[in-house]
């Protein structure tokens, strides 16, 4: 084994190899198989990716499933105390893309791995060097893939010099990519139209939850609305995300400045991190940079704002929407992804055309502008919002491999 790869393994009790077992007991409906990710980031990274995927390897933790993670050595020791057996390759970072890395591919290691701790089902849900490796060497031994399109590359190398470079072979490569698993899942069924009229084939739709505890109106904290300097009826602008080019912090700036020229008392608070934090604050100093929040202080923090602005044009889902609709706060998004399937146009908030920056800009200084209807909005994103639990989500995943397990034949 090389330096740059390591195994680590717990000592579970596994099926002796050529038996067939039921996936499902009808005892206790407890999952019977093994699942191995495999992902170019994982917890404790936080990003979009890394919080879906942990969900659904809990839920399939949860009703007994042994899972496996293949995944980028992390910067600080850590080892996810889910998985039965992990196998962390090196790790390189992607050119002016500060904090995200890749795999470096270890094919050998990984074949390894896989014949003496064969998965029944492998998901994928980065397509870079370590999960094309995965998919040949999966292929090579014969075990179903499922795999997750996370990422909207497409939009992300507008921003990112590699990216621009590779642009020309970035649509193609995703699609010869995803067309070799055995089932590809998006988050949305606009998106799932647009890759299927695109050439995709097989592709599903698996949607992303909420822990309606969590992220609830409930959490509304007087006191930290006063540390803003907002009173009860000053209007207080949220953003939660990556500061980063590709999350088009600069109409996020365009809308705040134009919303505060409108009313000079209204607060704004931004949380996150990310390379253009330096240059928000310049340009925005009377802002309130609230850097990384987690868990109740998250909660917290959504619950007492009252307009949430969410101008990116690449997720291909926006976890922060629906957690700031369960929060009780009127968004003001462009009309794709979760925004587009989720919010009708001033009911649950407002939404501008893609790439309407006027729009958008103006839909967010309305809602300053009327009180009343912000907070009518936010309480039907609330209510909007409130079916889409994990445990529901972890459910569709969850068959959606035992399908492709199905499918292939199983063992």
């Amino acid at each position: 084994m090389s330096a740059n790869d390591t195994i680590t393994s717990r000592e579970c009790p596994r099926p002796v190899i050529g038996e067939r077992e039921d996936t499902i007991t009808a005892d206790d409906n407890r999952l019977r198989m093994r699942v191995a990710f495999v992902s170019e980031t994982w917890h404790p990274e936080i990003n979009g990716v890394t919080h879906t995927l942990g969900h659904l390897a809990h839920h399939l933790h949860d009703r007994g499933a042994r899972l496996q993670l293949i995944r980028p050595r992390p910067p600080q020791p850590h080892r996810d105390e889910l998985m039965s057996e992990e196998l962390h390759t090196g790790a390189i970072p992607i050119p002016d893309y500060d904090g995200v890395r890749m795999g470096i591919p270890a094919p050998l290691r990984l074949a390894r791995l896989w014949r003496e701790q064969r998965p029944d089902v492998i998901y994928i849900a980065t397509e870079g060097p370590l999960g094309t490796t995965a998919l040949l060497q999966a292929r090579r031994l014969g075990i179903p893939v499922v795999s997750g399109f996370h990422t909207n590359f497409d939009q992300y190398s507008q921003y990112y010099i590699l990216l621009k470079i590779l642009r020309p072979l970035v649509r193609p490569f995703l699609r010869l990519f995803h067309n070799a698993t055995t089932t590809t899942l998006v988050p949305t069924s606009a998106q799932a139209e647009a890759l299927t009229d695109y050439g995709y084939r097989h592709v599903r739709v698996l949607g992303r939850g909420l822990d309606s505890r969590r992220f609830s109106p409930a959490h509304r904290s007087r006191t930290l609305r006063a540390e803003w300097g907002a009173s009860d009826d000053t209007p207080v602008a949220l953003h939660v995300g990556r500061l980063a080019a590709e999350k088009n912090v600069m109409l996020l700036i365009d809308s705040l400045e134009a919303m505060r020229r409108r009313h000079p008392g209204m607060v704004a608070v931004i949380v996150g991190d990310g390379p253009q934090r330096a240059a928000l604050e310049k340009r925005l100093p009377w802002v309130h940079f609230a850097g990384f929040q987690r868990d109740t202080a998250l909660a917290a923090h959504y619950a007492s704002a009252d307009i949430f602005l969410f101008p990116s044009l690449s997720e291909t889902y926006g976890n922060v929407v629906i957690e700031a609709m369960a929060s009780g706060l009127a968004v003001v998004a462009f009309d794709c992804a979760a925004a587009g399937e989720l919010i009708e146009d001033n009911h649950q908030g407002r939404l501008a055309p893609p790439e309407d920056n006027g729009a958008f800009v103006d839909a967010a200084v309305a809602l300053c502008d009327d009180r009343a209807a912000t907070q009518a909005m936010g309480e039907a994103a609330s209510e909007r919002v409130k079916a889409l639990e994990w445990p529901a989500i972890g459910k569709t995943f969850t068959n959606y491999l035992l399908e492709t397990q199905e499918v292939s034949g199983g063992r």
